[in-house]
């Protein structure tokens, strides 16, 4: 998934301001209080996003848990076929922990799972954590790694990076990246050390984000030890194209690399793509009757990857064996390999994924002889047909084919891509789920595969919600809400409870900004970014509805903008007009009259700015950029100025317009190392603002329906008051506020959109940065 970097952001002092009509008081500060709330997410019923791993325990059936790249991690819950998330706990401050780059669960006692948590290797990220649980992932201690864990980086769905010793369950490892080594616990996760007798740290670099992937996978061998006695045979998988595969058979106090294991030296046949011999990484490392199967790429993934192998290591011989589905030779071999699951109950059943073969479709590969022969889940009858061994249901999602038809060789929607898991139910061989870059998908008859059947492979991704949304709008009518997201490209929900038909499209890009019109809310525009093949195909990074979301139109004419970035757009409130910043190099802010077939450039305002209309003048459009606010009273032809200061330079600077109040502004952001941070109020059009004197911090700041016998609309924002971070809601113009969530609902970095409702009171929609969009109302019993 393409995620947003988002920067760490800290506390403030307070100061005083005037809000429409009320006064605040500049030398009291107002308490918050709390008020009982329920919170679900919108449905989209697949999750939207990558899923890396899926791991099911070995001991107890049912207990199934999957991990995302920046979403947090599920349980599955067999009594209603859905997953439970396990860290929406995760506050804003610690956001970073939301990336789960390895789980694992206790054979030996199920009740304790792990999580290796981090979202980002960046210099500006925070360091990693193990998250451990003994009921299950119900409640959790921490404890704090002095390096980072990359839940979101390159490599993400190799693994698994941690793992437990199945006999002596004190015991647990963790690779990790950058040159930080081999790490040990020997008292359920406490505390760690460095295996200082493992020194490979892996040769491999991701080209993109400088990133040494390093360790990547542990196994033991259980037959090597016995009950509350350590294992004594371990195996490692380093990011290495040299020597990859290490073992230990003294329970990890040495440590050799295997001997005659495939390396660039002994199988030339692996050739980048410039020709060069090169040796490929291990990304899946499992041990079934007495032999390690090893799927390898060329990269470390998870959206690419030319060339791969699978391998058979015989323990008790040390023989390795070739076994993969294609021939290296092969012209077919455009591919690497992820996803590797053995059958617990027939031991030399395997089944293999390709990490990435994007066209015509990914493939997945089915053995029950040990990898001797291969049966293709898909399989060529004279081009362009394909014979398929499976059919595939989405009405639980039907978004999924992304609103197109193909015909053969493709299929819509497709098996998958980015597909690095695959696991089968150790107490159930008919079932098997895998990962995708949108979604699970899986099986319940699996084996009717061995029986000349089709499998049944349906979306198995209920309650996982882990799209980055980017951008919400809660228009006075139509639909009740509309998202922007990105990868996925967003939603008109109609329904907050069941899974849209489709998504936005016309064109489906990631989407980064969303406005209506206020006086004319079926009128509504969407930008995004577009990659550079499709904007030279032709695809526009702007679109427009007068349905309310349900049908789009692209402009037809970029000139004066020429940008594939997405930036910010704002609606005139009577659709008189848009006024558009595009993001980019490239991007500069103009505006358009006749719905994007003509644009002329503003004057007055800088590249960047993000901009937003008044809700009540159509003439009036706000821009603000590094501390400094402008204002357009032509429709966005020309921007002035305002004479206003002490705005943020840093942060999000997200700011919003109240509805039935010209000039009415209110404006967010900051942060702890600039000095300036916080909410302010401007009533007369941004000329001058005042700082909320009873916030501390804030990010996101927006509006719904006024509380019963008011009339100034419910404030929302996603801040800190009396050094507690959460969701706040005023009723009375910012005088005092309420908590809305408590510390099981935080959702981890909400800092990109926050808004009511403005026909339910109480109601308020979080935009989050992995947790899809999640909702709040007024508990019932305060009603």
């Amino acid at each position: 998934m393409n995620k947003r970097l988002i920067g760490i952001i800290a506390t403030l002092t307070i100061c005083s301001t005037v809000t429409a009509g009320l006064t605040l008081r500049s030398s009291i500060q107002a308490k918050a209080t709390t008020a009982s709330y329920t919170w679900n997410n919108v449905k989209t019923g697949a999750g939207g996003g990558f899923i890396p791993g899926i791991i099911f325990n070995q001991k107890q059936k049912d207990l199934i848990y999957t991990r995302t790249d920046m979403g947090g991690a599920y349980r599955w819950n067999s009594a209603t076929s859905s997953w439970t998330p396990l860290l929406d706990w995760i506050g804003f401050d610690d956001w970073n922990l939301t990336g789960c780059e390895s789980l694992a669960t206790d054979s030996v006692d199920p009740n304790r799972v792990y999580i290796a948590a981090g979202t980002y290797t960046n210099d500006w990220a925070g360091n990693g954590a193990i998250l451990r649980s003994t009921d299950k992932g119900n409640t959790w201690q921490k404890t704090d790694l002095p390096f980072k864990i990359g839940g979101n980086m390159p490599g993400r769905s190799m693994g698994e990076r941690l793992t437990i010793d199945p006999n002596n369950n004190k015991v647990l490892y963790l690779g990790t990246h950058n040159g930080n080594g081999l790490w040990r616990s020997t008292d359920y996760g406490v505390t760690w050390s460095k295996v200082t007798s493992f020194t490979a740290t892996g040769n491999y670099i991701d080209p993109n984000f400088n990133d040494s992937i390093g360790i990547v996978w542990v196994t033991f061998d259980p037959s090597t030890g016995s009950a509350g006695n350590t294992t004594q045979t371990i195996y490692v998988g380093v990011a290495d194209t040299n020597q990859s595969i290490y073992k230990s058979t003294d329970g990890g106090a040495t440590w050799q690399p295997i001997a005659n294991q495939p390396t660039k030296t002994n199988q030339t046949i692996w050739k980048d793509s410039k020709g060069n011999s090169t040796g490929y990484l291990p990304h899946h490392g499992v041990i079934s009757n007495g032999n390690l199967y090893i799927t390898y790429s060329d990269t470390c993934g998870p959206y690419d990857g030319d060339k791969g192998d699978v391998w058979k290591y015989n323990t008790k011989t040390g023989t390795w064996t070739n076994i993969s589905p294609v021939s290296p030779s092969s012209s077919d071999d455009y591919f690497g390999y992820g996803g590797l699951a053995v059958d617990a109950e027939h031991p030399d059943t395997i089944m293999v994924t390709t990490l990435n073969s994007w066209w015509p479709d990914a493939q997945i590969y089915r053995s029950t002889n040990g990898g001797t022969t291969w049966s293709p889940i898909w399989s060529w009858n004279g081009y362009p047909n394909r014979d398929l061994k499976y059919t595939q249901d989405i009405s639980s999602a039907p978004w999924l084919d992304w609103g197109v038809t193909k015909s053969m060789p493709e299929t819509s929607p497709k098996l998958g891509w980015m597909t690095g898991t695959i696991a089968i139910d150790p107490f159930n061989s008919d079932r098997m789920m895998y990962g995708t870059g949108a979604t699970i998908y899986g099986s319940d008859n699996l084996t009717n595969w061995d029986k000349g059947s089709k499998i049944n492979i349906s979306v198995k991704a209920s309650g996982i919600e882990e799209a980055s949304v980017n951008t919400i709008i809660s228009p006075p009518s139509g639909a009740n809400l509309l998202s922007g997201m990105g990868d996925i490209s967003g939603f008109k929900h109609d329904d907050l409870t069941k899974a849209p038909s489709k998504m936005l499209l016309n064109p489906s890009f990631n989407t980064t900004s969303m406005d209506f019109a206020e006086k004319t809310p079926n009128f509504i525009v969407r930008t995004g970014n577009v990659s550079d093949d499709d904007y030279k195909n032709g695809m526009k990074s702007i679109s427009f509805s007068y349905d309310g979301g349900s049908n789009w139109f692209t402009a037809q004419n970029m000139t004066g903008i020429t940008s594939n970035a997405g930036g910010t757009v704002a609606a005139a409130a009577d659709a008189s007009a848009v006024v558009w910043s595009a993001g980019g190099s490239a991007g500069k802010v103009a505006y358009s009259k006749d719905n994007g077939n003509s644009w002329i450039a503003s004057v007055g305002v800088p590249a960047g700015a993000k901009v937003v209309s008044d809700r009540v003048n159509p003439k009036k459009f706000y821009a603000f950029s590094q501390g400094k606010f402008y204002v357009s009273t032509d429709g966005g032809a020309s921007f002035k100025l305002t004479v206003s200061s002490g705005l943020p330079t840093t942060g999000t600077g997200n700011f919003s317009t109240v509805a039935g109040h010209e000039g009415d502004i209110w404006l967010t952001g900051g942060t702890a190392k600039e000095g300036v941070y916080g909410l302010w109020h401007s009533t007369d059009s941004g000329t001058t603002f005042q700082k909320v004197s009873n916030i501390q911090e804030a990010d996101a700041v927006g509006f719904g329906k006024a509380a019963p016998n008011q009339t100034y609309p419910a404030i929302y924002t996603s801040a800190k008051i009396n050094n507690v971070r959460g969701f706040y809601r005023s009723d009375d113009g910012g005088s005092t506020w309420v908590r809305i969530n408590d510390d099981k609902h935080q959702y981890g970095c909400t800092n990109i959109a926050i808004i009511g409702d403005p026909r339910i009171y109480g109601r308020v929609y979080i935009a989050t940065n992995g947790r899809g969009v999640v909702y709040g109302d007024i508990a019932t019993t305060n009603q």
